[in-house]
């Protein structure tokens, strides 16, 4: 059933392609608008990369949280879904189908703007430096734990009328600490110091919410729909 339904969700996301396309150009807008607006010099904005592509990354995914439930609440799909399958499926496969569109676009795009960033400069012209991996690697972990938490936050504000800025004050506090190392993994791969502890601690709050999110969510979606 779970496959069912994910088959779903990514049929209908192909279909709204432009609303998958939205979150990805203002991920890419936000960061390249940097380098204008502070300074070009690569040391700085090598400096700044980590906060800059966590903090855009982060606000990307706050806008495309209403792609999740809001169209089949309105039609009353989601209600035939509830009863086809356990609440718990139907989250966790918008959830999955919501990273594969949204989330893992973010993390290809990246590279592009590492180096737009200069993340990977380097003084000396001999040192290799691979600080793009590290930063991928970091938003693998990261952008799917944004997703799981963002659908609690749907699911208890999908009876809302304006339920954006609703979900935005109930998650924010919640994305804090993914941001806090998600960019101290960067800032620890530029300064040459250990990064393991970080991602090992981003693995941890992902395979957390992997394991609560979905039920939560579904638990709220049951109580929305009822």
């Amino acid at each position: 059933m779970f496959a069912t339904l994910l088959k779903r969700e990514l049929m209908l996301a192909r279909r709204n392609w432009v609303g998958i396309l939205i979150p990805l150009f203002f991920f890419v807008m936000v960061v390249s608008l940097f380098p204008f607006a502070v300074s070009p010099e690569a040391e700085f904005l090598q400096q700044i990369a980590a906060g800059v592509v966590w903090v855009a990354a982060l606000l990307s995914v706050l806008l495309s949280l209403d792609m999740f439930y809001r169209s089949d609440y309105q039609d009353g799909s989601l209600e035939q879904l509830l009863i086809m399958a356990s609440p718990t499926q139907v989250a966790l496969s918008k959830v999955t189908a919501h990273w594969l569109v949204t989330g893992l676009p973010l993390v290809l795009m990246s590279p592009v703007l590492a180096g737009l960033m200069h993340l990977n400069y380097s003084p000396d012209a001999n040192v290799a430096t691979s600080h793009t991996a590290v930063m991928m690697l970091s938003l693998l972990l990261g952008t799917p734990t944004m997703c799981l938490l963002g659908a609690i936050g749907m699911s208890l504000s999908l009876a809302a009328s304006r339920n954006g800025m609703l979900v935005a004050v109930m998650i924010l506090p919640l994305y804090v600490p993914i941001l806090i190392f998600g960019s101290a993994v960067i800032t620890a791969s530029l300064t040459n110091s250990g990064y393991n502890a970080q991602l090992a601690i981003l693995g941890a709050i992902l395979l957390f919410a992997l394991v609560l999110t979905p039920f939560a969510a579904g638990r709220a979606l049951k109580v929305a729909v009822s």
